[in-house]
């Protein structure tokens, strides 16, 4: 990315009315809103928001389902580019934080 250009991204939370799966919440978009970029326009789709067992929340990533000798596995679409899992932990906190705020005008 050059310098002076910044990338805005903003979350659509879609609310889960029908309750099947349970647990589900929500499911969550990022939105690239710049003026200019190769971002600009698009959308990430496939995160989604999760109530856990204990009470708290989760957030799951967009994934891709494949099998290997019939067993299920996943490969993760959107990694940290130098190997840092707290990268992914801003997301996870920018959609909790839209959740949170969706479900307080509900």
């Amino acid at each position: 990315m050059s310098k002076g250009r910044t990338e805005v991204v903003s979350v659509k939370i879609l609310p889960n009315e029908t309750g099947h799966p349970p647990g589900k919440l929500a499911d969550a978009e990022m939105i690239f809103e710049t003026e200019a970029g190769p971002l600009s326009g698009l959308k990430l789709i496939g995160f989604a928001v999760w109530e856990r067992r204990n009470g708290g929340r989760n957030v799951t990533f967009p994934a891709r389902q494949y099998s290997v000798d019939g067993e299920r596995r996943s490969f993760a679409l959107l990694r940290p580019a130098n190997g840092e899992l707290s990268a992914q932990e801003a997301v996870r906190t920018l959609i909790l934080e839209a959740y949170s705020r969706v479900e307080t005008q509900v």
